[in-house]
C-alpha cells in the first residue's frame, strides 16, 4: 500500500465503518466506527509519504516499533496506545493490513464494552 486511497479503501472493507475528514483538510482522513464514531485509522501525508496511525495493543506496541524503522510512536496521538506506520515500502502490505485490522478490533472492542456498561453504575470491586 502506497496511497491514501488504497489505505482508506482497505479500511472501508471492515463492517460498520465510514470515512471522515474532521479537520476540513484533505491531507487528514480518519476511518471511524459507525455508532460510536471512534477512530481506528488516521490517514495523512507527511514528508512525502502516506502515514497511518493505528491503535496498538500495549503488549505488541514496542515489538512493531523494533521490527520496522517505519513504525514509530504515533504522530499527534497518545504514544502509549498508538503507532504511526510510514508507508515507504519497508513494511510489507500484509503487515500493514494486519496492524490496521488489529486497530479496528481494539477500537471496536472498547466501543462495545463502553456501550454495554450502564451509566452511573459502580465499577466491579468499588462501593456503590
Amino acid at each position: 500500500m502506497k496511497t491514501k486511497e488504497e489505505v482508506i479503501g482497505f479500511c472501508l472493507t471492515f463492517p460498520e465503518v465510514y470515512e471522515d475528514y474532521p479537520f476540513r483538510d484533505d491531507q487528514w482522513a480518519v476511518v471511524r466506527l459507525k455508532g460510536s464514531k471512534k477512530v481506528f485509522a488516521w490517514v495523512f501525508e507527511r514528508n512525502g509519504c502516506v502515514w497511518v496511525n493505528v491503535k496498538a495493543d500495549p503488549e505488541w506496541r514496542d515489538f512493531w516499533r523494533e521490527a520496522f524503522e517505519a513504525v514509530l510512536p504515533a504522530y499527534h496521538l497518545n504514544k502509549e496506545h498508538w503507532n504511526s506506520l510510514i508507508l515507504d515500502g519497508s513494511i510489507p502490505d500484509e503487515t500493514v493490513r494486519q496492524l490496521i485490522g488489529d486497530s479496528y478490533d481494539l477500537v471496536k472492542r472498547q466501543a462495545e464494552k463502553k456501550r454495554r456498561k450502564p451509566r452511573g453504575t459502580a465499577e466491579e470491586g468499588q462501593k456503590a
